[in-house]
């Protein structure tokens, strides 16, 4: 957590309502900071159903590998997350910890061990000795309340420099629904699911199944289209818990994917997860700029987003943005290098509302005054129209700064 927030932070946070059947604690239990919160419960009634998605980094964290392999059961009733120590590359000492831990809390919450999930985020490579929080989790669990989501946020927070929390009220049939979330990220973030930690909730009664289905397919826009450096974590995390409460209150359960009375809550679920996604760039480390990349003309979707992560992934293009440098060459490398089918002559690039190249070369309407003008916004647009097809991707990064280089040069000191 940096002393200096972001700022691209949002000017206030949302009030975060209670979610029926949700309780959360938080705890300071020293792992690697001091006088601050590192240590999350939340508490879910029974018959909460669970769906999830994890890092595709094949070094993987053991919190990851104990999600997967508790998560096909569908059904969840404890969360807890620690940060300041990803228990990432710590072998069997790893599996022992999440072992102890899920032992812990299923006997905190009396329940069984396979409704336990877990997750952690910090330095990676240390051992996470169980012991410095596992006797808190008992106490928690009785302190746990419906109203601390901000609280929430911020537990979980490494480099981050704000909380990051949304919510959305829906209709499920003629029942308003709420969905909130929170989520935590800076650095290490690149698409490949989820680029960082987020848990959702709802109270809505969708079965496991049709809320793996929306997940996983609400990702692909949203946590897995941003990029802050273009390294995947070994720890992402994403959980979707529905409680189901709103059921008592006339909200008919939803089993079926098609049912057409899922629309408004998949429209609300991803309106969350580009929220908190943009969040998570918008708090990139040591960044001063949002920036949107749109790719159109692309041979495919696929290829128009593989271009677009070329560009925003290009450190040449990152620094020119945060030294508010029209140069629009950065880009057109950046577009040849990805590997993807495109055309020279056929390019056209617009930082913002202006073109700066059109037909393989500099515009003749071009004005370098005004592009630069426009470089000094805290939200920068590029579009490149690769011009060989229909195929089109939008991504969002941040600009790259010395405090990325600060921040990361000392990060375990």
């Amino acid at each position: 957590m940096s002393d200096q927030i972001s700022p691209l932070a949002p000017r206030k946070y949302p009030k975060m309502p209670a979610i029926k059947g949700v309780r959360i604690a938080t705890a300071e239990a020293g792992i690697k900071y001091r006088n601050r919160t590192d240590l999350l419960t939340m508490l879910l009634d029974e018959g909460t159903e669970v769906a999830g998605v994890f890092t595709r980094s094949k070094c993987p964290s053991a919190p990851v590998d104990y999600c997967r392999e508790n998560l096909p059961g569908g059904k969840a009733r404890i969360l807890v997350v620690n940060s300041g120590n990803a228990n990432a590359f710590t072998g069997k000492k790893g599996r022992e910890t999440t072992a102890a831990t899920g032992k812990a809390a299923a006997s905190a919450a009396g329940c069984k061990v396979s409704e336990v999930f877990q997750a952690s985020t910090g330095v990676i490579g240390e051992p996470l000795d169980p012991a410095k929080f596992t006797h808190l989790l008992g106490e928690m669990v009785g302190q746990a309340t419906e109203d601390r989501w901000l609280d929430a946020a911020k537990a979980i927070m490494t480099t981050d420099t704000y909380p990051k929390v949304a919510t959305i009220t829906v209709k499920l049939g003629d029942v308003d629904v709420t969905i909130n979330g929170i989520a935590k990220g800076a650095g290490m973030i690149a698409p490949d699911m989820a680029t960082m930690l987020s848990f959702i909730a709802t109270d809505a009664p969708i079965a496991a199944p049709v809320l793996q289905q929306l997940l996983s397919k609400g990702v692909g826009a949203t946590f897995n289209s941003v990029t802050v450096d273009s390294d995947t974590s070994t720890s992402d995390t994403l959980l979707l818990f529905a409680t189901g409460a709103a059921a008592k209150r006339g909200a008919k359960r939803i089993n079926d994917p098609r049912d057409p009375a899922l629309m408004p809550f998949k429209r609300g679920l991803n309106k969350i997860l580009k929220n908190l996604a943009l969040q998570v760039v918008r708090d990139g480390e040591g960044a001063r700029k949002q920036v949107e990349i749109t790719v159109t003309g692309a041979r495919s979707a696929r290829s128009a987003k593989r271009i677009a992560l070329s560009i925003a992934n290009s450190p040449l293009v990152k620094t020119a943005v945060a030294g508010e440098d029209a140069n629009w060459g950065r880009v057109v490398m950046a577009v040849g290098k990805s590997g993807e089918p495109a055309d020279r002559d056929l390019l056209s690039i617009w930082f913002g509302d202006n073109r700066l190249a059109h037909q393989g070369e500099r515009d003749p309407n071009y004005s370098e005054e005004a592009t630069s003008t426009y470089m000094k916004s805290d939200e920068i647009r590029i579009r490149a129209d690769i011009g060989i097809g229909r195929g089109k991707a939008t991504v969002w990064t941040c600009d790259l700064t010395k405090e990325y280089v600060a921040i990361n040069g000392d990060y375990r000191s």
